[in-house]
């Protein structure tokens, strides 16, 4: 009797404790906040980069869709046109350039870039903006060869050659950055070459290690 008496203390003590240790457990304050934690993060990849659009980089990208976005309304005004081709190559040009600059603004201000890494963003932007800068100069120039001096056209020219002038700044800096670049890491290939000489060079001195290499 006393047996079975002990039996049934230790299995209520033991349910007690299970379920003290449930409760404890869910009145934790650490566990159910860690879950929701990190689906915020888990959200929260997308995140805009204010330092990217309070630079230089993302000012002159800004600049850049917001032109090309009224040289493209400008032009989308014209209702009569003869002969069109000039506007029809200058509504091209607009429209390309703004999507293709509107893309890559979205992926460098959301760091979208970095889930590629596949494709050489910096590379991509410079192309663009060559291209831009080009394009939009020489539809600029055929346009004003071509119009008929109404307000809509004189006004999609003004813009497009602005558009043009920013993307050709982009450009500069650009090409700039590049050649920076590609000097900081010719220096830095050029030092570590020359510190694995020194080691080289400090080991073939010291016969000591080469006995123990041995």
């Amino acid at each position: 009797m006393r047996g079975a008496a002990a039996a049934e203390d230790l299995e209520g003590f033991d349910g007690e404790a299970s379920s003290t240790s449930m409760i404890s457990g869910a009145s934790s304050p650490y566990q159910p906040t860690t879950e929701p934690v990190r689906q915020r993060q888990g959200l929260c990849g997308l995140r805009c980069d204010p330092d990217y659009l309070r630079g230089a980089p993302g000012r002159l990208k800004i600049a850049q869709v917001v032109l090309a976005l009224i040289s493209f309304i400008c032009i989308e005004t014209i209702m009569e046109c003869a002969p069109c081709e000039g506007l029809y190559f200058f509504e091209f040009v607009s429209c390309s350039a703004l999507v293709v600059t509107g893309v890559v603004l979205l992926m460098f201000s959301l760091n979208l870039h970095t889930r590629i890494p596949q494709i050489n963003w910096n590379i991509t932007d410079l192309v663009n903006t060559g291209l831009c800068t080009f394009f939009f100069f020489i539809a600029s120039v055929v346009l004003a060869a071509l119009n008929h001096k109404k307000g809509a056209e004189i006004a999609a020219v003004i813009f497009g050659f602005l558009a043009s002038a920013v993307y050709a700044v982009n450009v500069f800096l650009a090409v700039k950055n590049w050649r920076i670049n590609n000097r900081q890491q010719n220096s830095r290939q050029t030092s570590d070459y020359m510190r694995a000489r020194t080691e080289s060079r400090e080991v073939d001195h010291r016969p000591e290690i080469q006995c123990l290499d041995g």
